[in-house]
């Protein structure tokens, strides 16, 4: 049995970006599934068994914090969220608590990552794996995974809009790939019309039939 096979591993939902594609409508705050983007990403991570949960915030971060029912979650602000991505991971890592095995990073603007995706990451992980990464036809793609021995490095690379792009691109091959294609949807909702087809239930695309995702990595 691996030494981490029961350690929890800790959600990092980056909530931060303020929606410039969607007309300054920040995303967290976007209506989806009865509620908000951001409630939908940490109930997601959570049934996929992750906790505690960090959500980094960004613009409208008060609006968000008074309006979005985040229980149980730590709030973390990123007043340098206009700087970029980096910035919010970087935020987030830092507040993470002492001790943390693992931690899974979360876009808020993925609805289509599912409970079961995050699963086979954790999974990944409580087999040994320190870096894993969701896959859809074999390419890296969203949510991942990031172990304790590589969270500083995660956070000293993490410039810019990069986010954990440096630290992914570093150690590619150590890197496990997890097949999701089948139980998720990797595609952004960036503009007004990808809200419309995703409010609608007609999805960008669905599991078994979707558009590439991109390699970034957060």
């Amino acid at each position: 049995m691996k030494d981490h096979a029961h350690a929890p591993v800790a959600a990092l939902v980056l909530a931060a970006g303020g929606g410039r594609r969607l007309g300054g409508r920040p995303k967290a705050l976007l209506p989806y599934g009865g509620g908000l983007l951001v409630e939908h990403a940490v109930a997601v991570v959570r049934a996929g068994g992750c906790g505690p949960v960090a959500v980094v915030l960004g613009a409208a971060r008060e609006h968000v914090r008074a309006g979005a029912r985040l229980p149980g979650c730590l709030l973390v602000d990123n007043p340098g969220w206009e700087s970029g991505m980096g910035s919010s991971l970087r935020a987030g890592l830092a507040a993470l608590p002492a001790g943390t095995a693992a931690v899974l990073v979360m876009l808020v603007d993925t609805p289509g990552v599912t409970p079961a995706a995050v699963a086979r990451l954790l999974a990944a992980h409580r087999e040994g794996a320190q870096l894993a990464a969701a896959a859809y036809g074999g390419r890296r793609g969203h949510p991942v995974l990031i172990g304790a021995p590589h969270l500083a490095e995660a956070a000293a690379g993490a410039t810019g809009d990069a986010g954990a792009r440096a630290l992914l691109g570093a150690h590619a091959s150590e890197i496990a790939l997890v097949e999701c294609a089948d139980v998720a949807v990797p595609d952004d909702l960036d503009t007004p019309a990808d809200l419309a087809r995703w409010t609608s239930g007609q999805a960008p695309s669905s599991p078994g039939g979707r558009s590439a995702p991109s390699p970034s990595g957060p």
